[in-house]
C-alpha cells in the first residue's frame, strides 16, 4: 500500500498542475459556458482540470469519484474501501465572474472517512493540505517555492492565531438560503453582534479550519466533492463537519451523492 506521505505529495502535485492549467484559461482565453443536466455551469476549465488531476490519481491505483468523471452505480462503489473525491474546479460559478474565489478539491477517503485533504487556490496563491496523520496545514505564495517536499515542509499548522473581535460565521456567496440566514440570526441572540462574511467555493470551510471563521452553515445543496477535502482540513485542524439529518460526522461514498445539511465548527 502506498504511504500517506507519498499519496499527500502526489494529491498537491496535481492539484498545483491542475490549477496552473485553470489559470492559463482564465487570464487567457475567452471561454464558453456549457450547463449540465442540473443547470449547473460547466467549462473548458473544468474538464482541462480533470483530465490534469487524473493524469496523477491513475498511478496510485486508487478509484477516483470526480464531478467532471464518469459516477459508478453504488452497487460497484460501496465495494470501494478507499477512493479520491475530486472537484477540479469548486465554485465554477466564482470562475466564470472572475472573482478569483475557486479551488481546486483532492479528498482520500477511507471507510467513508476523509483521510486526507488537499485544496489549492489558484488565483490567491495558497494551498491547503491535512493528512490524518499530521494535522491540517497552509501555504502562502505557493508558486515561490518549486519543489512539493518543500511546500509541505513550510506549511503553518492550522488553526492559524487568528485575532477576532466578534463571533464570525461564513456563509455561501452564490446559495446563501432563508434557512442559513435564520441560523445566522439565532447567532446574533446568542453572541450579541455577529459578523457574516459571505465566500465562494471550499474556501469557507478553510476558513473555519484557518480560525478566521467560528462556524460555517450549509443549509442549501452541496455534492461530495464540494466537501470532502475541505472537511478533512477541518477535522484534521481540530473541527468538526457535523451532518444536520443524522447529528454525527458527515461520511461519504453514500449511495446518494448529495448531501445533507451540514454545520462546521
Amino acid at each position: 500500500m502506498i504511504k500517506m506521505k507519498d499519496l499527500l505529495h502526489t494529491a498537491i502535485t496535481a492539484a498545483l498542475s491542475a490549477g496552473e492549467k485553470i489559470m492559463h484559461i482564465y487570464e487567457n482565453e475567452d471561454f464558453e459556458v456549457d450547463f449540465k443536466s442540473d443547470d449547473s455551469p460547466l467549462t473548458k476549465a473544468d474538464l482541462a482540470s480533470h483530465q490534469v488531476i487524473m493524469s496523477f490519481l491513475e498511478k496510485t491505483d486508487i478509484p477516483v469519484l470526480s464531478e467532471e468523471g464518469k459516477h459508478l452505480p453504488y452497487e460497484e462503489r460501496k465495494t470501494w474501501n478507499r477512493l479520491w473525491i475530486v472537484d477540479p474546479i469548486d465554485g465554477t460559478k466564482e470562475f466564470i465572474k472572475r472573482n478569483g474565489e475557486f479551488t481546486v478539491n483532492i479528498a482520500l477517503v477511507e471507510e467513508q472517512k476523509p483521510i486526507l485533504g488537499v485544496i489549492f487556490v489558484p488565483a490567491l496563491n495558497e494551498l491547503y493540505f491535512s493528512t490524518v496523520e499530521d494535522g491540517a496545514f497552509k501555504v502562502r505564495n505557493v508558486s515561490i517555492y518549486t519543489k512539493v517536499n518543500e511546500l509541505i515542509q513550510l506549511g503553518e499548522k492550522l488553526p492559524l492565531d487568528v485575532p477576532k473581535e466578534k463571533y464570525t460565521v461564513v456563509a455561501s456567496k452564490s446559495h446563501l438560503s432563508p434557512e442559513t440566514q435564520e441560523y445566522i440570526d439565532e447567532l446574533k441572540t446568542k453572541h450579541g453582534e455577529v459578523e457574516a462574511i459571505s465566500k465562494g467555493s471550499s474556501l469557507k470551510l478553510c476558513m473555519v479550519a484557518e480560525g478566521v471563521a467560528d462556524c460555517y452553515p450549509r443549509f442549501a445543496p452541496t455534492m461530495e466533492w464540494d466537501t470532502a477535502a475541505g472537511q478533512a482540513i477541518c477535522e484534521h485542524a481540530g473541527f468538526t463537519v457535523m451532518d444536520y439529518k443524522t447529528k454525527a460526522q458527515m461520511l461519504y461514498n453514500r449511495e446518494e451523492l448529495l448531501n445533507n445539511w451540514f454545520l462546521v465548527k
